[in-house]
């Protein structure tokens, strides 16, 4: 069996290499968008145009209907700023974006968020998404006699390395008295979970919303264990470049409501084109979208349980020596 930490070595070797010429391309390719002094038309206002970085994760609901409602284009015009959509998998490939400086706010899971600013990545946590313990899920064959935590060990076990369905697998092993070294790892792509479990190239698979639903609807997987089930918060961010923030706080701000202003409305009930919109972006059908939001709670304010609970992430990837060191992610957040 390939050593957990072996993998971790390679991967942040190759990190520390492709960080370096990324961070210069952030540096050219930021400013670009920032407007002279004498243009600057409204207080908080630095840019005419925003980038958004997104993923299919039922985390952000409240997001996506301000995007599909056209309530953050609407907003953002009346400043005299457009917007932008950029599609990702998953949160890697999302702080690539805002480190490249392609996108400048994002949407993350708890170690996506950290792991960027563990490595001096300069991101700013600017509102909480959600608090979804059980929108995280490690799923078993459809047809696996696996029961329990503790029937994992010798089995591969894939996840995406480097996001909170990571974290879950770190925690639901330790609830059965494993560790990462006592199953065979596989890195995957998001994507790519519907064809490792149904071809059983792993026994497990820790994956989230709404790839949860989406796999075990079809018949094709299993809920094997949850957040809930061993301590795992499930706390997702949006977060900004902090040149990005700093230069527009007003954008900050109509972003946080407009936020808001879309989670009101799916917790009041979305009507059926917005929700269609919504369910096919999620590759879900309009039910599946009403039979997620229990499992998640769209707080947008920053609190203490939230700052907790990512402090709590930073300890596990220091554990697991993906970062240098453990900081407090207080200091890191934006407050206008």
């Amino acid at each position: 069996m390939r050593k957990y930490s072996e993998i971790i070595v390679t991967l942040l070797l190759i990190v520390a290499m492709a960080a370096a010429p990324a961070y210069y391309l952030s540096k050219m390719a930021a400013p670009g968008r920032v407007l002279p002094q004498e243009q600057r038309v409204y207080e908080g206002v630095a840019t005419n145009e925003v980038h958004f970085a997104i993923q299919p994760s039922a985390a952000f609901i409240p997001l996506y209907v301000a995007k599909e409602k056209g309530w953050m284009d609407e907003a953002m015009a009346e400043v005299g700023v457009s917007v932008h959509w950029h599609n990702f998998d998953a949160g890697p490939a999302i702080n690539e974006s805002l480190l490249s400086g392609e996108s400048d706010v994002g949407v993350l899971g708890d170690v996506p968020t950290v792991f960027a600013i563990a490595l001096g990545q300069e991101n700013v946590i600017i509102c909480t998404a959600a608090q979804a313990a059980d929108s995280y899920a490690v799923l078993v064959p459809a047809d696996s006699e696996i029961r329990s935590a503790s029937e994992l060990e010798g089995m591969r076990f894939a996840t995406v390395i480097g996001t909170t369905a990571h974290n879950l697998m770190d925690k639901y092993l330790a609830s059965g008295g494993l560790t990462m070294d006592d199953v065979d790892f596989v890195n995957i792509n998001a994507g790519d979970t519907a064809d490792v479990l149904k071809n059983h190239r792993a026994d497990a698979a820790a994956i989230w919303e709404p790839t949860v639903t989406r796999l075990v609807d079809s018949g094709v997987a299993r809920i094997l264990g949850e957040g809930s089930d061993c301590g795992l918060a499930g706390t997702n961010t949006l977060v900004a470049r902090k040149a990005f923030a700093e230069e527009n706080p007003r954008l900050v701000e109509i972003i946080n409501e407009q936020y808001r202003r879309g989670a009101e409305a799916f917790a009041e009930g979305l009507d059926e084109e917005t929700t269609a919109k919504v369910a096919a972006y999620m590759k879900l059908d309009e039910s599946q979208i009403q039979s997620l939001a229990p499992k998640f709670q769209y707080t947008v304010d920053i609190t203490q349980e939230d700052i907790d609970s990512l402090n709590d992430t930073i300890r596990f990837l220091f554990e697991v020596k993906q970062i240098p060191e453990v900081f407090d992610i207080a200091d890191y957040t934006f407050n206008n």
